[in-house]
């Protein structure tokens, strides 16, 4: 059955578990989508989901992965991010938490994830989760190494709507305990920006549900920020590319209002 292979996860042809673009990119910022992809190991089959349900933001943060790209080469900066669906596992979670790998998203079922034994489970926890983390923080320490400084900023959209309930923002910036003086830096540049609708902590707040940030920017003392864009405002690549302008100018000028 989909999703209960224990060994050897990932296979010959397989895509790795990291994507990693601009390695080599010396901008202070450290770019991460833990929910730009939506690749399924050969071995998961298709989790038990019609084909067209991994186009949905249950499956991926639509709009991230071209976002992320844009934004990299505008800054020069990395962009890290994950390959595999969050459905296979959520790199943004922490891999005990029995939701990591989701039987249900947003009442949708997950037939390949319902009842895995705990081998299935520390399968993925290693292939792909324990992987991915582990290539952010090789980033971090190679990075200081050089002497770079790093700023964290987590890139992540969400849906127009939740459970018929509009919602209004255009982004949302989200932060937390660490050094959160980017982060409220960048709010309030994007506050600046006529016509945008910018939630602070909205549409979600940082909580004890995130992973990615407090693991490698709270235990390092890291400045950060996670960002959450309205998907239909990334729709295509104009769009993305629009945005990536916008994070080109205001990630920059918050940093420089929180640097000496």
């Amino acid at each position: 059955m989909a999703g209960r292979t224990a060994d050897g996860l990932l296979c010959p042809g397989d895509p790795a578990p990291v994507g990693l673009f601009n390695a080599e990119g010396t901008s202070p910022f450290l770019l991460i989508g833990d929910h730009a992809g939506s690749a399924l190991p050969r071995a998961l089959g298709n989790l038990g989901l019609e084909p067209g349900e991994m186009g949905r933001h249950i499956a991926i943060d639509i709009g991230v992965y071209g976002l992320g790209h844009a934004l990299a080469k505008m800054l020069d900066a990395p962009f890290v991010h994950q390959t595999y669906s969050r459905l296979v596992i959520d790199c943004n979670r922490d891999p005990d938490r029995v939701d990591a790998i989701p039987e249900v998203s947003d009442g949708t079922r997950i037939h390949g994830n319902e009842g895995l034994p705990v081998d299935a489970r520390m399968a993925r926890i290693g292939a792909i989760h324990r992987a991915y983390h582990a290539q952010i923080a090789a980033i971090i320490d190679a990075r200081k190494a050089t002497g770079l400084e790093t700023v964290i900023v987590s890139l992540h959209s969400f849906t127009p709507t939740m459970d018929g309930t509009p919602r209004p923002w255009h982004v949302g910036i989200l932060h937390g305990a660490g050094r959160a003086d980017f982060a409220y830096a960048l709010l309030q540049e994007l506050r600046r920006e006529d016509g945008l609708n910018v939630g602070d902590n909205v549409p979600y707040a940082m909580d004890d549900t995130d992973y990615t940030v407090p693991l490698h920017a709270f235990t390092r003392s890291l400045r950060y920020t996670e960002i959450e864009i309205r998907q239909d405002l990334l729709a295509n690549g104009d769009a993305q590319q629009l945005w990536a302008a916008r994070f080109n100018r205001t990630l920059v000028d918050a940093l420089a209002l929180v640097t000496p």
